[in-house]
């Protein structure tokens, strides 16, 4: 049977990352993303399939003399798993020196890593999404002693114990309005001790430490008085740190990652940076959990795709191959063309991010940034079901069964328009950011100096017009009540991350050429509704 590598054959990353990345960092990147393709396809892929079907994490609540152990279990496959993916310094290469380079690494790589891992194990991007938004805020926000205990086992990549993060934030009573959290911290000594619980709190029994949102004693109510703290799982003696896990969740994807409820009862907790800002703190690491769920999404569309591609090159039905027929050619036309324009917009976010968080952009693209995320996190998770149902589809009634690959993918990608906000919640955002910061007006000039660059061609009238139609009608948004903006910001915000690819799809068709030309006019027809009954069939030139 041939061995798959999801990276080797994706002509567009390699584009991003050669231009991109510096050419000693890029020799590196390709080389250990080969390799690591290649695993991802191949070993952790079948890890992957273990876990979810009969290798789900299971929670030993106590041992055999009746004491609370709260331990997870997770399979062999998954340990192995873990230990290959950090090891590659997905996490650590962001934060400290990559030896065969003599420097960092940055976020555009290590989100390419997350973007193939995503093919195989979404299940298991999640703690390392967890680990990487614990170790921003403690890098950022942590004091030294803090950092000196905590920062290199978060980091780790083989040479000292391995510290998986998590970032507890949801409550019962709270959901998405973190600021009516009640999970109370006493001082004691030099530390605090924290009481209360968190109701979805995933790598639960997995993390090495957790960065937890909880109140002072005494505190004021609302967000504001939230404090971000550093909580150690175990004691030093190896004991649990007054932390329980009362139970796993039942989730309907993702199995891979242990989400559950946990309790503290007197954990020893630090304060990680001003105790007023606890929840712009975790705010900030939440925008990179955005990022990351982003480039989950990215990563089931990829795979689901794939399969539903070689499924129609194989699969005979009416005397000859599914792909021979002009409306398979037509839809996997279609979500090619959306995926490598989706990939190129997401990494171009991703290449400012890495600029915002080097402290190198501008007060005007820090906003802006925010935006982008806000918008392609909700695009690209509502792609990632509607990608993963069409590989059902094209499989018929195989799709829906378990022996293939597309029902997990479609399980896992569920969870993508919830995790880390859901459509409602970054509507909100939007929101703020037009009322606070005039993002509406950012975007809008960024979109047209971006577009006044691009050359001539026969399809960049049709990007010219649908601008100028959102900036009328951002215009029109920015002006009305905030009730009416939020009832209307979903709609808008699609529009805009539409029009953000649009954009960046030029860009390509111009650096890329060749099929990329072909594939952004297919995706231009179908996003703009451009196409007429009887118009030539541009989807399927791309099987000639």
């Amino acid at each position: 049977m041939k061995r798959r590598n999801f990276y080797s054959n994706d002509e567009t990353l390699h584009e991003i990352l050669r231009n991109g990345l510096e050419p000693e960092l890029f020799s590196y990147a390709h080389k250990e993303l080969s390799e690591f393709g290649e695993r991802v396809s191949n070993v952790i892929d079948e890890r992957a399939q273990h876990t979810d079907r009969e290798g789900a994490p299971r929670l030993v609540k106590f041992d055999r003399y009746g004491e609370d152990i709260s331990e997870v279990w997770v399979n062999e496959g998954y340990k192995e798993t873990v230990k290959e993916t950090f090891r590659t310094g997905i996490v650590g290469y962001v934060h400290k020196e990559i030896p065969e380079v003599g420097r960092r690494g940055n976020y555009l790589y290590s989100f390419a890593q997350g973007y193939v891992l995503s093919q195989a194990e979404a299940g298991v991007y999640c703690p390392v999404t967890l680990t990487m938004a614990t170790a921003f805020l403690l890098e950022h926000y942590a004091d030294e002693e803090l950092k000196v205990r905590f920062l290199p086992h978060v980091c780790a990549t083989g040479e000292v114990e391995l510290f998986e993060g998590a970032t507890f934030l949801t409550e019962r009573q709270g959901g998405s309005d973190v600021g009516a959290n009640v999970v109370k911290a006493v001082k004691e000594g030099d530390h605090y001790k924290l009481f209360g619980e968190k109701y979805f709190a995933s790598n639960a029994g997995m993390a090495g430490v957790a960065m937890v949102l909880a109140r002072i004693d005494g505190a004021q109510d609302g967000s504001r008085g939230l404090t971000l703290f550093a909580v150690p799982w175990r004691l030093e003696d190896g004991s649990l740190n007054g932390i329980s896990i009362r139970r796993l969740k039942d989730k309907l994807g993702v199995r891979a990652v242990p989400s559950g409820e946990v309790e503290f009862d007197g954990a020893f907790a630090y304060v990680v940076g001003e105790k007023s800002n606890g929840l712009k703190y975790m705010m900030e690491a939440l925008n990179l959990s955005r990022i990351c769920n982003t480039v989950a999404s990215l990563g089931i569309m990829r795979r689901a795709l794939n399969e539903a591609s070689e499924y129609a090159q194989k699969r005979d039905a009416f005397g000859q191959k599914l792909v021979e027929f002009p409306m398979v050619q037509d839809t996997l036309g279609k979500l090619t063309a959306k995926l490598e324009v989706e990939l190129a917009t997401v990494f171009d976010l991703i290449q400012l991010y890495d600029r915002v968080v080097a402290k190198e952009a501008s007060d005007e693209e820090i906003i802006l940034n925010r935006l982008y995320i806000a918008i392609l996190k909700k695009e690209s998770a509502e792609q990632a079901i509607l990608f993963a149902h069409e590989a059902i589809e094209m499989h018929g009634g195989n799709g829906y069964i378990e022996d293939f690959v597309t029902p997990r993918l479609l399980r896992d990608a569920q969870v993508l328009t919830v995790w880390e906000g859901t459509a409602n919640i970054l509507g909100l955002e939007f929101v703020r950011l037009v009322r606070k910061f005039n993002a509406h007006t950012i975007f809008i000039k960024t979109m047209k100096s971006r577009l006044i660059q691009m050359p001539e061609t026969s399809v960049k009238p049709v990007v010219t017009k649908v601008l100028s139609e959102l900036e009328n009608d951002l215009l029109l948004f920015a002006s009305l009540h905030e009730d009416m903006q939020t009832f209307e910001a979903k709609n808008l915000a699609t529009r805009m991350a539409v029009v953000y690819e649009s954009v960046v799809a030029l860009e390509i068709a111009e650096s890329m050429g060749g099929q990329m030309t072909l594939l952004v006019d297919i995706y231009l027809e179908t996003t703009w509704g451009l196409r007429k009954l009887g118009d030539p069939m541009k989807t399927c030139q791309l099987f000639k």
